[in-house]
């Protein structure tokens, strides 16, 4: 396996900063503070967000056998525990990060 030069990689990773700061900064150009934002992409931004969010819990169980052992326990136990996290705290980040790792806990402890 052949190595990138310094000079390379420091290209790139000026090239990948500039094009991220550059889509980052987009909508405010696109979007300044003096006109009214659009009502597609106010819409946009009330419903994507469960669509994404219902299209990863989708391709997250699209492979759970529930005719095998453990039948899909794990991924609905760590569910339910999520959504009762969420419902308790309200904090996205601890629901996501708490059921990853009770998830985890279930399938390399509990379920192994």
């Amino acid at each position: 396996m052949r190595s990138i030069p310094d000079s390379q990689a420091v290209a790139m990773i000026f090239i990948m900063a500039a094009v991220t700061f550059f889509i980052r900064g987009l909508p405010f150009l696109l979007f300044s503070g003096k006109s009214k934002t659009p009502s597609y992409i106010t819409y946009l931004g009330k419903v994507l967000p469960y669509a994404i969010i219902g299209m990863l819990v989708v391709y997250c169980l699209k492979n759970v056998s529930v005719l095998t052992t453990p039948f899909g326990l794990p991924e609905l136990i760590a569910g339910v525990a999520i959504v009762l996290i969420h419902v308790w705290k309200r904090n996205t980040l601890l629901s996501i990060g708490g059921g990853t790792l009770f998830y985890m806990f279930l399938v390399q402890v509990i379920f192994k």
